[in-house]
């Protein structure tokens, strides 16, 4: 996927978190609002898996252990849903893992949780 249909897929991420964020506002557990965005991606024909497995390696060999993503977007975007007072750095580390251990190019850090959703939106890069 080109860089330009990427950041197209991105701004309609955004528009579904935004229209989720709309109907449901903040408070709610996480798992609402990946359920309600699932959805607001199927209306709107887009892609998206949730619970995604990924086995891990270390050096090139496979450790046993897997991490899980919360949402793949079209094979290509990486989805973290949250749903908290404070965004510690953590998480920040985990969506930039992720991206560097599926070698993705784009993912998403968004935090339910806001009064306004663009103040939990974040946009990670990954040799974009």
């Amino acid at each position: 996927m080109s860089n330009q249909e990427l950041n197209r897929l991105g701004g309609q991420i955004f528009e579904a978190c935004l229209e989720v964020h709309k109907e449901l506002g903040p408070g709610l557990l996480e798992s609402v609002y990946v359920f309600a965005l699932l959805k607001e991606f199927e209306f709107r024909g887009i892609k998206a898996i949730q619970n995604i497995s990924i086995p891990l390696t270390y050096k090139g060999q496979l450790t046993g252990k897997n991490y899980e993503m919360d949402i793949l977007i079209e094979d290509e975007i990486i989805f973290e849903a949250k749903s908290v007072d404070i965004m510690h750095p953590v998480y920040q580390a985990q969506i930039i893992s992720y991206l560097k251990l599926t070698g993705k190019k784009l993912g998403y850090l968004v935090n339910f949780n806001v009064p306004v959703i663009k103040d939990g939106f974040k946009r990670f890069v990954n040799n974009f």
